[in-house]
């Protein structure tokens, strides 16, 4: 009787889950946050082992974090989690204790002082404990070799008054900060694929103008239902990369003319100087070049040749 009832159970379970997946109002892509009251928890009851994890700090941001502390410390205690900052090592660590639930907050915890680590602002780094913001740190100061290019690049991503900074959080939904040779970008999966994509091809020499264009069109299509399901290449700008010749500053071009014109005036000088020792000079005229020939010249007749040649010789 017991393995009878057992079978059916099991039965009755699978038939629950196969009209589960063949509903169409469940969203099993939903990312539901972590909930204790409403049932969530531990197999176990609490994590077996302790995790941590720790990030250094640069020496200018102590006096920030040393006043946000707090802050910090409030937050992750609503997670269960343990924070330490410790000024004399320079080094931020998070752990987790034995009353975390969430296994998976410690991770969000690491993800938390990496930001505060590059210069991310308190308020906007507790943000990435949601479940629906993800972060990523892109290292950027390997990229170009040349200092002064790098820096010409990474402002060229930032761009006039943040201008081109503000219009790539605009299209991808992500808060972006450029910091040193680190750009840290937050938000969800897809903005920050599109974020990271744009900033490599910036330091790759790609204006980011042409990637913000295409993503402009691209968020203009995704309005319309009849295109979900088609290609929108034929839609989307290609630029190619042409190696056109740059035109020379004005400033360039009129010191080039002035130097030419002081060369033909010195010239001119000179020349006045010299014509009256034209026909007296030797090494006035330069002499002409000889036509190359692979043959040895021809020997000039000699004595006895000329004799014969006159008759003497008899």
């Amino acid at each position: 009787m017991a393995s009878e009832s057992t079978q059916q159970h099991d039965s009755s379970t699978a038939n629950s889950k196969d009209d589960n997946k063949s509903d169409p109002n469940i969203d099993h892509w939903q990312n539901k946050p972590w909930d204790a009251t409403n049932g969530d928890a531990l197999t176990g009851g609490s994590l077996v082992e302790e995790s941590s994890f720790a990030t250094l700090f640069p020496k200018y941001r102590e006096k920030y974090l040393r006043d946000v502390w707090p802050i910090v410390t409030r937050t992750l205690d609503s997670h269960k989690i343990k924070c330490e900052l410790n000024l004399v090592e320079g080094s931020m660590t998070v752990m987790t204790t034995r009353k975390t639930a969430d296994p998976y907050i410690i991770l969000k915890a690491r993800d938390l002082i990496k930001l505060l680590a590059r210069s991310i602002p308190c308020a906007q780094a507790v943000k990435v404990l949601r479940d629906d913001v993800q972060c990523d740190i892109i290292k950027v100061g390997g990229m170009v070799r040349n200092k002064e290019r790098f820096v010409k690049r990474r402002q060229r991503l930032i761009g006039p008054d943040g201008a081109t900074l503000k219009a790539l959080e605009l299209l991808t939904e992500c808060y972006i900060l450029v910091q040193g040779n680190t750009v840290a970008v937050m938000g969800g999966y897809k903005g920050i694929k599109q974020a990271r994509q744009v900033v490599l091809d910036c330091m790759k020499n790609v204006h980011p103008v042409y990637n913000i264009k295409r993503l402009m069109i691209m968020k203009e299509l995704a309005k319309d239902p009849k295109l979900a399901n088609e290609d929108w290449n034929r839609f989307l700008p290609s630029f190619k990369k042409k190696n056109v010749p740059r035109r020379k500053p004005r400033q360039t071009i009129l010191e080039q003319e002035k130097a030419k014109k002081e060369r033909e005036q010195m010239r001119e000088q000179s020349g006045d100087s010299n014509q009256h020792d034209e026909h007296t000079t030797i090494g006035s005229k330069k002499p002409k070049k000889k036509v190359y020939t692979p043959f040895p010249p021809v020997q000039p007749p000699s004595k006895v040749d000329l004799q014969l040649d006159s008759g003497e010789y008899f």
